[in-house]
């Protein structure tokens, strides 16, 4: 059994900075790909970036492009995403997620359903 648990979330203003981290227990996730996602009230649950196993190749969504990164410490079996100069736009609960049907792949899944363990969410509000 894998378990995710973000956290960083918080209140920041426009143009602000965030750092979420997801730490996994349970099972070594280095062989993994990972993903952030995000969900905002009365949308689809959405990709944000995605990260191969050895984080040498991602896959950001274009709205996030330049503004968000993603980095992995596998020593740590923990997950990164930067957020900088963020919007209004980007508040949402944001999920981080495993993809463990593939291992030592580079092959990157955009959907959620490509992903098999996921956190519990932290809220990310960005004000005005």
């Amino acid at each position: 059994q894998v378990q995710l648990v973000e956290s960083g979330g918080g209140l920041v203003q426009t143009g602000g900075s965030l750092r979420l981290s997801c730490a996994a227990s349970g099972r070594t996730l280095r062989r993994y790909a990972m993903g952030w996602f995000r969900q905002a009230p009365g949308k689809e649950r959405e990709i944000v970036v995605a990260v191969n196993w050895s984080g040498g190749r991602t896959a950001y969504a274009d709205s996030v492009k330049g503004r968000f990164t993603i980095s992995r410490d596998n020593a740590k079996n923990t997950v990164y995403l930067q957020m900088d100069s963020l919007k209004p736009e980007d508040t949402a609960v944001y999920y981080c997620a495993v993809d463990m049907n593939y291992s030592y792949i580079d092959y990157l899944s955009l959907r959620p359903n490509g992903y098999d363990y996921w956190g519990q969410g932290t809220q990310v509000t960005v004000s005005s």
